[in-house]
């Protein structure tokens, strides 16, 4: 299979708080997010959250997997074969993936693991474009080195419109309000007037 994009997402709704602009920007190609896990609290049960998973795949338009992945304890070792495997599997142009600085614990441990998926080697697929994301909510806590060098521009009503289809998610903390604020910024950085922010890793034009 070769497909436009791929998203890792350690949780389910950090595709759409990172990149739900980029999903919708990719609508009419083929696009795919993996997630590592569903996260159980007892505030929602598992079935509820991937109707809410499968809903925004519906609004945005790609295809998902998600793994057994134990949420708040991801292990980078475990997963860095998982994550080799799908990049083998989909063949993507690009790939999207969690910042490494983070005051979540998960969120390291993927990017960690996706880093060494991403090495170059003979026996894997050559991801071209590789991208890191942020999720503005952890914008807001500690330090924050994140540097972003390549902006896209987005349609920041429909990235908030698939935010609230994450019902269980939309929490007083990340307001949807929060994702809007923060695509104005990023779109003053940019000359745009909404955007999504991302460093690049890794991008090789042919």
């Amino acid at each position: 299979m070769n497909y436009k994009t791929l998203i890792i997402s350690p949780h389910c709704d950090d595709e759409v708080l990172a990149c739900g602009g980029i999903l919708n920007n990719r609508k009419n190609d083929k696009t795919f997010v993996y997630y590592l896990g569903v996260d159980l609290f007892h505030v929602v049960k598992r079935k509820d959250r991937i109707k809410e998973v499968e809903d925004v795949a519906n609004f945005l338009g790609f295809e998902f997997e998600i793994s057994n992945g134990q949420v708040n304890n991801y292990k980078r070792e475990l997963m860095i074969n998982e994550i080799t495997d799908i990049i083998n599997d989909l063949c993507p142009e690009e790939i999207f993936i969690p910042n490494y600085s983070s005051y979540n614990q998960d969120h390291k441990e993927v990017h960690d693991a996706c880093i060494i998926a991403l090495r170059p080697h003979d026996l894997n697929h050559f991801v071209p474009n590789v991208f890191i994301y942020e999720v503005e909510q952890y914008l807001l806590w500690g330090e924050n080195d994140f540097q972003p060098n390549y902006f896209e521009k987005i349609d920041i009503k429909n990235k908030m419109d698939a935010y609230k289809l994450y019902n269980s998610q939309v929490r007083s903390m990340r307001p949807p309000e929060l994702l809007e604020n923060y695509s104005k910024i990023r779109g003053l950085s940019s000359n745009l007037e909404d955007a999504e922010s991302f460093k690049i890793i890794r991008m090789v034009k042919k």
